[in-house]
């Protein structure tokens, strides 16, 4: 199948049914086959990729399949009767390199190629492209891997690769964090020797073993005065009057983060910025009984804030400013606060991380560090808050 879709789509000649190449031939006389062809190519692609991904064997054909797209044909055309269409087809599907339609497949590769890989999984992060990253955070994929084509078996497939790598992510790190504490627990007891023999565990983020536990602890253990970041989450929500105006959610609201920010930095342009933004959402309801809309609204527009904001030409210098100021893990902190309080909008801040993932993703992850650190906090926030593993007996130590 690899060979006949070079010969078809690729080379331009030696395709064996020649009605096929035929009706190809046709649909590359289109005027419009300059807009359209990379969703034929592409539904192509998914036509194979659909049926190969259901059987574990075949799926390390995926990405050698996909790497054809960035193959050089031949310079020759055997069959000159035909060299006008080959030559247009080389040159719309040369364009579809641009699309992405295209991007979308190539991260699928990185992230079937990592799976089969025999290489260790995790090692520090090295001088790669940050697309290269990909495979290592699940809420990535929905947003990078499925284009505005995709048929629901593949949109299907995306979902169980997702549930997959997050709870293997969450098991590797129960099985670290327990690998550690028995260590540490050896170690307490005089009994090193016994502790270098416990089979060791690999640490499954690109964070040092100090700044991982550092994020664990924070993430997971119980926080000043007995509180979790749920804990919080969970009294706002109780405390807030839900029969106040939607005004005073906003300004509730607005309490609600700037007591998880350092007093320091709150007092600087931020706490302003942020207390403009929040109470300019929605003004015209102010005075109206705040529901889920507006509440999803809001938080959805704060994330535009604190992250990305993709109808400003993706500009993210709040959240560059955040990370250099209360550092990776705070600033995790306080998106996790707000999620927490409006879960509904998880799709839209993963959306947003994408769209930071898709901006950078040709970057050096040695040059976009401060990225990788936060896209390893956010998959930890993630996994304690939401996932199915509860580390907190253990972090807790």
């Amino acid at each position: 199948m690899i060979d006949r879709f070079q010969a078809l789509f690729l080379d331009g000649f030696g395709y064996p049914d020649r009605e096929v190449v035929a009706a190809l031939d046709r649909l590359l006389s289109c005027h419009e086959i300059d807009e359209y062809f990379r969703f034929i190519l592409n539904r192509c692609c998914h036509i194979l990729i659909n049926r190969w991904q259901t059987n574990t064997q075949l799926q390390p054909a995926i990405p050698v399949l996909i790497a054809l797209l960035e193959s050089t044909p031949p310079s020759r055309v055997p069959e000159l009767s035909r060299s006008r269409s080959v030559r247009r087809l080389r040159h719309v599907t040369h364009n579809f390199r641009d699309t992405e339609q295209y991007l979308a497949l190539k991260r699928l590769a990185r992230i079937i190629e990592a799976r089969h890989s025999a290489l260790p999984r995790y090692r520090q992060a090295e001088a790669v492209p940050l697309g290269s990253l990909i495979n290592r955070y699940p809420y990535l994929y929905e947003h990078c891997l499925v284009t505005e084509d995709s048929d629901l078996q593949h949109q299907q497939y995306v979902r169980n690769m997702q549930v997959e790598a997050q709870h293997k992510f969450e098991v590797d790190l129960s099985h670290y964090v327990t690998y550690r504490v028995r260590q540490g627990r050896m170690h307490r007891q005089g009994r090193d020797d016994v502790a270098e023999k416990l089979r060791v565990v690999p640490n499954p983020t690109l964070l040092s073993d100090h700044d991982l536990a550092s994020s664990l602890r924070h993430f997971a253990r119980r926080r000043d005065h007995g509180q979790s970041y749920r804990d919080g989450a969970q009294r706002f929500l109780l405390t807030h009057d839900q029969g106040a105006s939607f005004r005073q959610f906003k300004e509730d609201l607005f309490d609600y983060i700037m007591a998880d920010v350092n007093v320091g930095y709150g007092q600087r342009q931020f706490k302003t910025m942020l207390q403009d933004h929040l109470l300019a959402t929605c003004n015209d309801s102010d005075s109206s009984p705040v529901d889920d809309f507006l509440k999803v609204r809001t938080c959805s527009n704060l994330f535009n804030f604190l992250v990305v904001d993709p109808s400003a030409g993706r500009q993210h210098y709040v959240f560059l400013d955040l990370i250099n100021n209360l550092g990776p893990v705070h600033t995790t902190g306080l998106l996790l606060r707000i999620l927490l309080i409006c879960q509904k909008v998880r799709p839209f801040v993963e959306r947003r991380f994408s769209l930071l993932f898709n901006h950078y993703e040709t970057v050096s992850s040695e040059t976009v560090e401060w990225l990788v650190t936060m896209f390893e906090n956010i998959n930890i926030a993630l996994s304690l808050n939401f996932g199915s593993v509860d580390l907190s007996h253990t972090t807790a130590r």
